[in-house]
């Protein structure tokens, strides 16, 4: 796996960027976080040699000079909304955040509830974090907001949210998702400074467009594809050109709040620390980290395909609007990409046509093929049978082959697999028996001890993180959280597996 992005450069720049522009601001800095805090996949998958955890090690490095506050909207916890590459909703998202920052030596300020309307599973979520000792605060919409600034910079306004206590000069301000109340939260404080005699400031970390890249480019197309469902378009920064007559890209919701943004810091800010641009606004460096342009591109562009089958699968499933994927198809279009660009989509398809010779299954059930790509560009089929899901027979292919092993044998006895077959069926009421990954994994463990090459072949298990895998049908939870455990990039088609509405 070729690297274009060099992680260290980008680490040690950044971090001296965010005290520069904490240095500009006599006491304090209100620095916004875009994207996620920790293990951004996106990043990583996107710019290869990105560390996902490169956010939480900057932080390591300011740990003397920051406070961390956590937003999130009300409205994400009522609806349950899900941050995806964990299959977490935000709310549980925060609580791990909480606790990864913890094991990585970071304490958490506070929790705020944006937008908060007093819905009661809301506040469950409040008590939940207040009861184990952890600060939370909630701030209401605000009448008028974002365009009635005598309003918003009133007492009724900013002043009406409470105050968040913070200590150190920089206040790190995150969230688990976009349009979590991040910026709103910042400006408020701000306004809370300002009423007590202290010069705050107020900037944007954002990873995601780079600001420095073309417009075209595949790594900024890549964040729309990402962003496709919430409608963030990345534009020039108009007005970064007509303040400096230079082209730099920035998005949408940027652009169209920035002068509300800047009138609102006009009123809570001095003069000379106003903002000319959104662009102005942000502390990016991740455009001068990148080592090797070409592997960036196309590692972009296959985030693009990933997008394209993530939304498809959303909309199948209820949870996305078809807007999204004509939008992806439309960028894919201008690239001139299709979804057989991504290389192991062919194989699971062709995999899954070579389950049909194998008998019948069922009425209910349809023949499932899998697709896996090693790092030396070898591709590895799976497909399922009455005993294992198509991505358990993938797995144990890819397995064997790293371990050179023959593939007639067997890694799962006869007898392992009929006693989870019997487990499924007559004590949990299961109406299939055939193993999804999850179970695979663990009737691989159980027969580590009598067989050495299921012992051999477990160990190669760790090579197929970073992987690229496709299958033909929608996965069942126990694949999906199977595969997302082992750190492999999935797709797959928007096809169910079976009639039934409920998967087990």
């Amino acid at each position: 796996m070729k690297l274009g992005f060099d992680s260290e450069k980008y680490l040690k720049e950044q971090s001296q960027a965010i005290l520069e522009r904490a240095a500009k601001f006599n006491d304090k800095l209100y620095l916004e976080f875009g994207g996620k805090l920790l293990c951004d996949f996106h990043a990583a998958r996107v710019l290869p040699g990105f560390d996902p955890d490169t956010k939480i090690k900057l932080l390591q490095r300011l740990k003397d000079k920051i406070d961390i506050v956590i937003c999130i909207y009300a409205g994400d916890i009522e609806q349950k909304k899900m941050r995806a590459d964990f299959g977490l909703s935000y709310d549980a998202d925060t609580m791990r955040t909480i606790d990864d920052l913890r094991d990585w030596g970071l304490d958490v300020k506070a929790v705020v509830v944006t937008r908060y309307q007093d819905q009661p599973v809301v506040h469950n979520f409040i008590n939940k974090l207040s009861r184990r000792g952890i600060s939370v605060y909630t701030h209401r919409p605000i009448e008028g907001y974002p365009t009635d600034l005598d309003s918003i910079v009133s007492p009724a306004g900013y002043g009406a949210n409470a105050y968040i206590e913070t200590d150190k000069p920089i206040v790190i301000v995150t969230g688990p998702g976009a349009n979590s109340g991040k910026m709103a939260t910042c400006l408020s404080q701000v306004y809370h400074e300002s009423q007590r005699g202290v010069q705050a400031g107020y900037a944007k970390f954002e990873t995601f467009p780079v600001w420095n890249l073309p417009l075209d480019h595949p790594v900024n197309i890549a964040y729309e594809a990402a962003t496709a469902d919430i409608n963030d378009i990345n534009m020039v920064d108009s007005f970064h050109l007509a303040a400096y007559g230079e082209t730099v890209i920035n998005y949408n919701r940027d652009l169209e709040i920035f002068p509300v943004v800047k009138r609102i810091c006009a009123r809570i800010m001095p003069p000379e620390q106003l903002y000319q641009s959104p662009t102005d606004m942000g502390v990016n460096r991740v455009g001068f980290a990148i080592t090797d342009d070409a592997v960036c591109r196309e590692a972009a562009i296959q985030e693009i395909i990933r997008r394209y089958f993530r939304y498809m699968c959303d909309y199948a499933t209820g949870s996305a609007d078809k807007a999204a994927i004509d939008r992806v198809k439309l960028l894919m279009d201008d690239l001139g990409i299709t979804e057989l660009d991504r290389k192991v989509v062919a194989p699971a398809r062709e995999a899954a046509k070579a389950a049909e010779s194998q008998p019948d299954k069922g009425s209910e059930n349809v023949y499932c093929g899998a697709a896996l790509e090693l790092p030396n560009g070898t591709i590895i089929t799976g497909k399922n049978s009455p005993l294992l899901h198509a991505a358990s027979s993938c797995i144990l292919n890819a397995i064997k082959y790293l371990a050179k092993l023959p593939d007639d044998l067997p890694l799962i006895s006869p007898e392992v697999i009929d006693s989870v077959g019997a487990l499924k069926k007559n004590i949990l009421k299961n109406k299939g028996i055939s193993l999804d990954l999850g179970e695979t994994l663990t009737a691989l463990s159980v027969s580590v001890p009598s067989n050495p090459a299921a012992r051999l072949a477990m160990r190669k298990l760790a090579k197929l993180s970073g992987c690229e895998m496709h299958i033909s049908h929608l996965p069942t939870p126990g694949d999906e959280v199977g595969l997302r455990k082992l750190g492999i990039h999935l797709t797959s088609e928007p096809r169910f597996t079976s009639r039934n509405l409920f998967l087990e």
